[in-house]
């Protein structure tokens, strides 16, 4: 790999090929268990110049940390070659820098669902394994059968123990248990029985809230914030996803995160 003087490389441990709708984007983990995906395949799916958005990412502070070279990263056809990727977490930061309105007419909307899906995506591949983004498997959800309520139910049970151990490990506590798990799987039973929850606006809403948050935080603390943000809400409103917020406090979340902005950024447009 050329003109790498001053990006570190990466050995992965694993790699997966995800298929986020029509675009399939190579995923790895790294020995530290951090996430990172392939930046010139996620610059071809979006008609972006590769070389361009590289340069970008090197000048940012903060983007910086999570670009790494790769001597053999696959792709799609099946061979190797030498790449660069990025951190997931850190997709939404260099995706929220490209403006949706000066893109490509034909490229707005899938630039819209990577901006709002696909560091989520990309992370469950290794997580959850779920290795796609198929919209037809997000119709299937919304279908209340058991199956579906299994699923729901399972995946809620999988973050509630991944929140609970990285809360154990900040903690550095090795006698917390699990103490409030019931009382939290209750409130994700009560949600997944038909309790109404916020709608895809409102979902939106909330998404875009808690990046102007993060964004307006990882000012001051020179970090990415989005992770902490998300997770100090799921806390505080005893969620795990902001999509699984129940309808009645919307108006009280919004509430929540516009004061939380404006403590940070004074009295600035949320």
């Amino acid at each position: 790999m050329t003109d790498k003087t001053q990006i570190s490389a990466l050995v992965p441990v694993e790699e997966k090929q995800v298929l986020f709708y029509e675009d399939e984007i190579t995923a790895l983990r790294a020995g530290d268990g951090r996430i990172y995906a392939g930046l010139t395949q996620m610059c071809r799916a979006l008609g972006l110049d590769a070389q361009g958005q590289r340069r970008r990412i090197e000048r940012h502070a903060i983007l910086n940390k999570g670009l790494k070279g790769v001597d053999k990263l696959s792709t799609p056809g099946g061979g190797t070659q030498s790449s660069y990727v990025l951190r997931v977490d850190l997709i939404p930061l260099w995706l929220s820098g490209i403006r949706v309105s000066a893109a490509k007419e034909e490229i707005r909307s899938k630039l819209e669902r990577f901006q709002e899906e696909a560091a989520a995506v990309l992370w469950e591949a290794f997580q959850e394994g779920r290795l796609t983004a198929d919209p037809q498997f997000e119709t299937l959800l919304d279908q209340n059968t058991d199956a579906v309520q299994a699923y729901k139910m399972a995946m809620a049970v999988v973050k509630l123990a991944r929140q609970q151990i990285l809360l154990e490990g900040r903690l550095g506590d090795t006698e917390l248990r699990l103490d409030n798990v019931e009382d939290r799987l209750a409130t994700v039973e009560e949600q997944l029985s038909g309790s109404q929850t916020v709608t895809e606006d409102q979902a939106s809403q909330l998404s875009q809230a808690v990046k102007t948050v993060a964004i307006a935080l990882g000012k001051q603390t020179k970090k990415n914030e989005f992770g902490a943000v998300y997770g100090e809400m799921y806390r505080k409103f005893g969620i795990t996803s902001y999509k699984l917020l129940p309808a009645n406090r919307f108006t009280e979340t919004m509430a929540w995160l516009t004061e939380w902005h404006q403590q940070i950024a004074g009295d600035a447009p949320f």
